[in-house]
């Protein structure tokens, strides 16, 4: 099995692809602030920040939060944490942003913004970068441990939609209730299921040279860089999964591609945008969901604290 990294572990490995100077000071940062930073934001000639749960903080030279001694950056600045990152091969990587972002090992990820070049309605490359955003990877092992067993009925995990708004956590949700099932759980009475999982961005598993960085389970198949509706079928047809899971439907290929799983027997695990099972009701897109699904698991994020809400109201759209 693989061994992964704690959250500290994560925070030092981001750190190592910050120019020298900015490094030195992140690394002063308390244990509590690296143990929760989500994102290291440069930008040419404006102030390096750090994105925590409780918003954006400047950091300044000393390693402190505020905006008395701020680290300024410079365009090489961003060049050199591009070096970095990229191994010395920047143009190679830049090539390869058609997602938006650079996969980075250790499951971190580097977005970018420059001038586009386009070609074919689409970015081909990114010259001139002048900001970065390095989003840490984090993962919350045993998030689910709270209403995995309301997901079964009788002991059998039921199919189960992740509705939430952006930041609330559903990636972090869903990644785990793929690691459960993959294992499995003796005192919930659960055997260990083949997992597929269509990861069209690489945000769950996080796949860097092949390998993910981020923990799904032993018993998980990935398919990435994929669009999810053709992932989805390849999967159906080549691993035998038990549960398919798949991250953001948005498009009624996605539903009809979750509607020929549900028809083969095979059970269904996903995420949607949306403030709740009532805002999707307005949605014409999303009311073929009703039949699938049996469980909705709502995220509600306040105070920095996450909630989740599980319901069998679902069906009522």
């Amino acid at each position: 099995m693989p061994t992964y990294k704690t959250a500290l572990d994560k925070f030092d490995s981001a750190a190592s692809l910050l120019p020298p100077h900015v490094r030195m000071a992140v690394a002063k940062l308390p244990e509590q602030r690296r143990n929760t930073a989500e994102e290291f934001r440069l930008r040419a000639e404006r102030p390096f920040t750090v994105v925590f749960s409780d918003g954006e903080h400047t950091i300044c030279k000393n390693g402190a939060l505020g905006d008395t001694d701020p680290i300024v950056l410079s365009v090489q600045d961003i060049v050199s944490a591009l070096e970095i990152a990229t191994k010395g091969s920047v143009h190679s990587a830049l090539e390869n942003i058609r997602t938006g972002y650079i996969p980075l090992k250790d499951g971190h990820r580097l977005g970018i913004c420059g001038t586009a070049v386009c070609r074919d309605g689409g970015i081909t490359t990114v010259k001139h970068p002048s900001s970065i955003a390095i989003r840490i990877a984090r993962e919350v092992i045993g998030a689910s441990d709270r209403i995995l067993a309301k997901l079964l009925k009788p002991g059998r995990f039921e199919n189960t939609l992740i509705i939430s708004p952006p930041g609330c956590g559903k990636t972090t949700l869903l990644r785990d209730l793929i690691r459960r099932l993959s294992i499995g759980s003796t005192n919930l009475a659960i055997p260990s299921m083949r997992v597929a999982l269509a990861d069209e961005r690489g945000e769950v598993a996080a796949k860097f040279e092949g390998m993910p960085q981020l923990n799904i389970g032993p018993r998980t198949d990935v398919m990435d860089n994929c669009p999810k509706s053709l992932a989805i079928m390849m999967l159906l047809r080549a691993m035998s999964p038990e549960v398919i899971a798949v991250d953001e439907i948005t498009s009624p290929d996605d539903v009809a591609a979750l509607k020929c799983a549900y028809g083969c027997g095979v059970k269904l695990l996903a995420t949607i945008h949306g403030d709740s099972v009532n805002d999707l009701s307005s949605r014409s897109l999303y009311r073929d969901l009703a039949e699938m699904f049996k469980f909705a698991v709502t995220i509600t994020k306040t105070h920095n604290h996450r909630e989740y809400f599980v319901s069998e109201l679902l069906r009522e759209i």
